[in-house]
């Protein structure tokens, strides 16, 4: 099929690129090896397609294709794209990207090159004519006019070839194979694109489950974006993929995606509807009760999607006491990385006690103490360290439930402390920073010095009050001051302990009393009596007044968000677990972390973790991920990989990767 006959499929809606998670990931140097592999007629690969049939309840003016059907675009989707926006001057339909990368491209009548605009390089200069509007109808004529003057004639019957060359890449025929049938399910459709494109990124089945909603109804990614962008305005991140399994549950009450095959759009947006409306009504229970009110400490998201469907089938709770063990489950779920592989799987195991039984609360508990063996937390479990450490999100929730005490300033209770200014909570080093570094005897690595076990939580007036005193000066004058407060922070009462010399004596005592919090906390929660009843949990959720101040990222380490966006990647995720595929265990928390690649599919995952040991990058290589320990190689080689796709490169590479 031509090109050119491909993008009037797309103008008319007979074919779709499909809403996948990543959307437009390209740069300019990929766009630019595109068009100079199709200038010179070089392969570029061909198109794969799936036709499936659109929702006969939405389509307006009759069926659109054979029986109302679509031609959804698999593989092919980035070269599609990036031809639709230099050809036609504009972004596809529901376009998700940035469309810099083929904005104002440029082609070198004289040297036969591609370039973006450049004032200083091109302004005035009548060889460098504008891909887009030579694409145009008239195009060709307008810039014929110029050439004709003194110096040029000579040439122009080159140039008007070169020109022809360019402006009928429109007309070259790309093949297109196409995936039919009834016995095409998306888990077989994946399978099929997932061999053909096995350079490239792989097509989850979320993917293709929402291509195939948005076939049917156009609007829905849209409304999901906004849905998800409304819990971020309150302080909450979730993503499309997790957003459609909560539909999954609630629809179907399982796990997998092939239960949307058949869905139609009125049952769909109903279903998504009650997701959105039950995940408030769980935001605001974990908020209340566990304290757990935003991103940072919101463990286990895959448990909602159970927990929502839970909600939805049962309409609330019978009790407090049902509310606050279904509130045990949750923790203890994400505490031991319940839903860390295996996504579908286990949450189908978890769905099997909640659909259609009655004792669904007590039944998930008891699958969760069977596949753990024990629910207990030990001392060593506060090993961990940094912000993204498992167990950080725990020490949040006693923090703010057991009435921890404020260390200066007033010594008030925390959760009662949180108006005015200067008074939300901010992360504390108990042995400040500055003050383990200077050590440089006992040489306390980064790990023991961002330990969970030296954090606490304070108001910023108190934080600033402190700041990097000695712990041996200003815990002794809060315990003069505030007798009681340390006990309530689980800080080690014994002034031996807060000698910088006895740091990791500290950290073991204090990783014993934060044990036996937890604890106590969580076996309050299981045994909560039966007589109250549960909260009214509303199915709108608000911005939390006290949601926690992060503690600063390294400098070196935020600025590489900046960095990356600037450079046409995609940002880090900060303080991200990467967890061991074999065994579910926490191998690090990175720095930042690309799980998809530094640009999104087209590289392996990468790390940045500036105090990873020689084990640790190993296994993460094994993995597949790249693991850097400095800023500035990890720069370097991003770069440089972009850069591959150079104008004369060959569109091998790009053709595998859509």
């Amino acid at each position: 099929m031509k090109v050119e006959t491909i993008l009037s499929q797309i103008d008319l809606g007979t074919m779709a690129l499909p809403e996948f998670q990543r959307g437009y990931v390209w740069n300019r140097d990929q766009v630019r090896g595109l068009m100079a592999s199709m200038y010179r007629r070089h392969p570029v690969g061909s198109l794969l397609t799936w036709l499936t049939p659109k929702d006969p309840s939405i389509i307006r003016g009759g069926d659109l294709g054979p029986a109302g059907t679509i031609e959804l675009l698999l593989d092919g989707q980035q070269r599609i794209t990036s031809l639709y926006g230099i050809i036609r001057g504009r972004t596809p339909r529901f376009f998700d990207g940035n469309a810099q990368a083929f904005t104002n491209l440029y082609f070198d009548l004289e040297n036969e090159v591609f370039e973006f605009y450049a004032p200083a390089k091109m302004a005035g200069k009548p060889m460098w004519l504008d891909v887009t509007r030579l694409m145009h109808p008239d195009g060709l004529g307008e810039v014929l006019a110029p050439l004709a003057g003194p110096g040029v004639t000579a040439n122009l019957q080159t140039y008007i070839s070169r020109l022809t060359r360019l402006t009928n890449i429109k007309d070259i025929e790309l093949h297109i194979e196409q995936v039919v049938g009834e016995d095409k399910t998306v888990d077989v459709v994946v399978d099929i694109f997932n061999r053909v494109n096995s350079g490239g990124t792989k097509l989850s089945k979320g993917d293709l489950a929402l291509a195939r909603i948005c076939a049917r109804w156009p609007e829905a990614r849209t409304v999901m974006k906004t849905t998800l962008q409304r819990w971020h305005a309150v302080g909450f991140s979730f993503d499309l993929d997790w957003l459609l399994r909560s539909v999954t549950t609630i629809h179907t009450g399982q796990a997998r995606f092939s239960g949307l095959a058949d869905i139609e759009t009125v049952q769909f947006k109903e279903a998504l509807g009650q997701a959105e409306k039950a995940t408030n009504r769980v935001l605001n229970l974990v908020s209340a009760r566990l304290g757990l009110d935003h991103d940072r400490v919101l463990g286990g998201r895959y448990a909602f999607p159970v927990m929502t469907r839970l909600l939805a089938e049962h309409g609330g709770f019978r009790d407090a006491a049902e509310q606050d063990r279904l509130l045990y489950w949750y923790v203890h779920s994400f505490l031991w990385g319940r839903y860390a592989t295996s996504v579908e799987s286990v949450m189908n195991q978890d769905l099997t006690e909640v659909v259609g039984q009655a004792d669904a609360v007590d039944r998930l508990i008891e699958r969760l103490r069977a596949s753990r063996g024990d629910l207990t937390v030990r001392p060593a479990d506060f090993g961990g360290w940094s912000l993204g450490a498992r167990f950080y999100p725990l020490l949040y929730l006693v923090t703010r439930m057991a009435g921890a005490r404020d260390l200066a300033a007033l010594g008030l209770e925390l959760r009662a402390a949180m108006l005015g200014k200067l008074t939300s909570l901010q992360v504390h080093h108990i042995f400040p920073k500055a003050v383990l570094y200077r050590d440089k005897g006992a040489n306390y690595s980064r790990s023991e010095v961002n330990a969970v076990a030296n954090y606490c939580f304070l108001t910023q007036e108190a934080n600033l009050e402190i700041s990097d005193r000695l712990p041996e000066d200003y815990l002794a004058e809060a315990e003069r001051r505030f007798p009681g407060a340390l006990a309530s922070q689980w800080i080690p009462t014994d002034p031996a302990l807060w000698k910088v010399d006895r740091y990791r004596d500290f950290l073991a005592a204090r990783r014993e009393l934060l044990a036996t919090a937890a604890n106590a906390h969580l076996d309050g929660l299981m045994h909560a009596p039966a007589t109250e009843a549960p909260i009214e949990l509303p199915t709108e959720v608000g911005a939390a007044e006290n949601a926690g101040i992060i503690e600063a990222i390294e400098p070196a380490v935020a600025e590489l968000s900046i960095w990356a966006t600037d450079h046409g990647f995609g940002a880090p995720v900060f303080e991200l677990e990467i967890v061991d595929p074999e065994n579910n265990e926490l191998i690090i928390v990175g720095d930042a972390v690309w799980p998809n690649g530094v640009q999104e599919g087209l590289t392996e995952p990468v790390c940045l973790e500036l105090d990873a040991s020689t084990e640790v990058i190993t296994r993460l290589s094994e993995i597949g991920y790249r693991c850097f320990t400095e800023v500035e190689p990890l720069k370097t080689w991003a770069e440089a990989v972009s850069g591959a796709s150079a104008p004369d490169a060959s569109i091998d590479t790009l053709a595998t990767v859509t």
